[in-house]
């Protein structure tokens, strides 16, 4: 007798429907998976013999055979065991088939019978909606993450006996597993952190802001203790509130990565992603025989915070740049090539030196300048083009430190900063592509930034006088115009000017060759 079980699988961050087909015919016992099935989908056979005795129910003692299709398409991982283990009881009698065309089916199976929770489960009720399925069928574990997709009913199951039961209408009292979407959004979005933690650095904070009203990448040079990881920890609090259709993409990413945390349905505020300056190019962009998402997409509508930049490997560093110019990534295999989103902002910190008190008044700095210059180029000029703002960031004083009055709450400096990307989006509506001053290229530079007499001289100055590369030049006017949006002023004035042109410091010498 032959079944079909609907299940889903996912490829990159997306999700495709996976046909399981069972057949079963008298014939000595002999059972064969078919389909493209790695380890853990093989050993399935084993979970599922032991899961369907253990449950009261007859495994079949025949010749077997099970397809996954499409067939030319490799299956991982072990979502697969329920619905090859209904199929089974369908190709038997044991399930009426009647409900099987109605749900997209999906769990791991424990050797009792029991349902363990399973990667990707946003993404495929996402695609079972897309499709036009009444509901999905998966692991309680998963309930939650997969009732945010609306317009699907989600029913959780904690046993492959109850899944059995309620096929055969047994368990007519079973009601779509709801939650309260606004209500979760609104609790998830609540931060740990805030900016009024934060003593002293006022210029730096400054600097986060104009970083974060016009989406600028970021780099912020200063001796250890200065507080540029803490301020960084900080900088997803002044972003503006992510929207429900951000959060949903980057609950995907994590889920498909297999991080999303445990009794969390979805990820509300933006991500904050730090890895170690031992990482690899392929664990940062993402990669893999079958590619998984890299940190980069894990910080996607977030930021990626790189701290003590030049330690990591020269060839890392520079993997960036495309993903920073195009907001995804797209990762080439010789079976197929999959795009990952990567739209976040780039937060680098570093020391001035190797013994990180280059310029400090309080330490000596045992560093010779050719030192310091080598250390400073481990960083390419293309990476550092693509960084808008750099802020040297002193050792904080004991005035500061033994300050009992709080700073600025990071509530107070999102409002600016949302205020000024409404501006924004109003400027470029209509562009496609172009949602914030960061996303400007040089013909959108001389539509938008155009200066007056005064503020040409001025920009003169500062490229021939203080040795300003040619690069600085877009980078300055992009910056000027977010603190005029900041400012809410039309017209970008020599004070916007001269506010962008200190946020140049790395640029005046080091990267000038």
């Amino acid at each position: 007798m032959l079944s079909r079980v609907i299940s889903s699988a996912t490829c990159g961050i997306n999700a495709y429907l996976v046909e399981v087909e069972t057949n079963v015919e008298n014939a000595i016992f002999h059972y064969n998976l078919v389909g493209l099935p790695d380890g853990a989908v093989r050993e399935s056979q084993e979970r599922i013999i032991a899961a369907v005795k253990n449950s009261h129910l007859i495994f079949p003692n025949k010749r077997i055979t099970i397809n996954l299709a499409p067939a030319d398409v490799k299956k991982e991982g072990s979502s697969y065991d329920l619905p090859i283990a209904i199929g089974l009881l369908a190709a038997t009698g044991q399930v009426q088939p009647d409900l099987l065309t109605r749900f997209v089916v999906l769990g791991e199976l424990s050797l009792d019978g029991g349902l363990r929770p399973i990667h990707g489960a946003l993404p495929i009720a996402l695609e079972a909606k897309r499709k036009g399925f009444n509901g999905i069928i998966l692991p309680s574990g998963n309930a939650m993450e997969a009732a945010m997709v609306e317009g699907v009913d989600v029913f959780p199951m904690s046993s492959l006996s109850e899944t059995a039961l309620f096929l055969n209408g047994g368990h007519s009292s079973a009601q779509p597993f709801h939650v309260d979407l606004a209500g979760i959004f609104a609790q998830e979005q609540r931060a740990l952190v805030d900016f009024a933690d934060v003593k002293g650095q006022e210029h730096a904070k400054r600097a986060l802001e104009v970083a974060a009203a016009g989406g600028h990448n970021i780099i912020m040079i200063g001796p250890p203790g200065s507080g540029k990881t803490m301020l960084a920890k900080r900088l997803p609090t002044i972003l503006p509130p992510m929207l429900l259709d951000e959060a949903l993409e980057t609950t995907k990413i994590h889920s498909v990565a297999g991080l999303l945390p445990p009794d969390t349905a979805l990820i509300a505020v933006r991500p904050f992603r730090s890895p170690h300056h031992t990482i690899s190019d392929a664990a940062l962009v993402g990669g893999g025989a079958v590619p998984r998402p890299g940190e980069i997409s894990l910080a996607h509508h977030g930021v990626l915070f790189l701290d003590e930049l030049p330690e990591f490997a020269r060839n890392v560093l520079e993997v960036l740049r495309q993903p920073l110019e195009e907001g995804h990534v797209t990762i080439s295999r010789t079976r197929m090539s999959l795009d990952f989103p990567a739209n976040f902002m780039l937060v680098c910190a570093m020391n001035p030196c190797p013994c990180g008190y280059y310029g400090d008044p309080a330490h000596e700095c045992s560093c010779t300048v050719p030192l310091v210059q080598r250390y400073r180029s481990k960083i390419s000029g293309p990476l550092m083009d693509r960084i808008d703002i750099h802020i040297d960031m002193p050792a904080v004083n004991y005035r500061d430190l033994a300050t009992k009055r709080p700073g600025e709450p990071s509530a107070s400096v999102r409002e600016r900063v949302v205020a000024a990307r409404k501006v924004q989006q109003h400027r470029f509506r209509g562009r496609k592509g172009l949602f914030k001053n960061a996303d400007m290229q040089s013909k959108d530079i001389r539509e938008y930034c155009r200066l007056d007499d005064a503020g040409e001289e001025l920009i003169k100055l500062a490229i021939t006088k203080l040795g300003l590369s040619a690069r600085a030049y877009d980078r300055i006017l992009k910056v000027a115009r977010t603190i005029a949006d900041l400012a809410a002023t039309e017209s970008i004035r020599t004070e916007h000017i001269s506010e962008a042109i200190q946020y140049r410091s790395l640029d005046r010498d080091v990267w000038s060759a």
